[in-house]
């Protein structure tokens, strides 16, 4: 049996916060931003909901139907950055509130902790802006589901509307594994890797659209 793909509505953002804090708990970024297990188990939850609340607004979260893992989308038009994740800042382009996105996440999300806001300024600097592409924020599956293919399989159904529309898709790989498998699924290493400061590697990749 295929796995079975809903959109996430508001009434299922409790859900999509869980999902995403267990499943990014052991999470080479994750782990760099909240340093210390028991830190990052009592915080790292409110940036998911922050996350969450973001897509939620202005993009799509696709889940499995039994609630083991979600993707979260959003479309970035050509020339504008991604909206208020961490791979964009509001306003960014010039001018006052220009730095409104990241710091307002940090002021939410945990105050003391200047990597909330240092992560989205980063990743901000290496996200293409050129072209209309969908951005694939996070994926994230339940530890105990992962492996089962239910990743693929969300990437798989937007990657297809991208291949029938003609739009790129673009994220940033988290991990060596996950850089495997996104080249799986045609995506490609842009060429300049972001190295967080005494923290793990970035690979932003690329996919042109597959015509038939």
């Amino acid at each position: 049996m295929g796995v079975v793909i809903r959109t996430a509505g508001e009434d299922d953002r409790e859900l999509v916060v869980r999902l995403l804090d267990e499943a990014f708990q052991d999470d080479p970024v994750s782990s760099w931003v909240f340093p210390g297990t028991e830190y990052r188990r009592r915080t790292h939850h409110r940036l998911m909901a922050a996350f969450a609340d973001a897509v939620l607004a202005d993009g799509r979260v696709d889940l499995t139907e039994d609630g083991a893992a979600c993707a979260l989308w959003l479309p970035v038009p050509a020339g504008e950055p991604a909206g208020d994740g961490p791979g964009a800042e509001q306003g960014s382009e010039s001018g006052e509130g220009a730095e409104d996105g990241p710091a307002r996440i940090r002021a939410a999300v945990d105050p003391e902790n200047e990597r909330v806001e240092l992560i989205a300024r980063l990743t901000d600097g290496i996200h293409p802006s050129g072209r209309a592409h969908a951005y694939l924020w996070m994926i994230g599956v339940v530890p105990e589901r992962q492996g089962e293919g239910l990743g693929t399989a969300l990437i798989g159904t937007v990657l297809d509307r991208c291949d029938r529309e003609g739009l790129p898709a673009y994220l940033e790989a988290s991990s060596a594994r996950g850089r495997a498998l996104y080249e799986r699924l045609g995506f490609e290493f842009t060429g300049r890797a972001l190295d967080l400061p005494d923290g793990p590697r970035m690979w932003p990749m690329w996919r042109e659209p597959r015509t038939p």
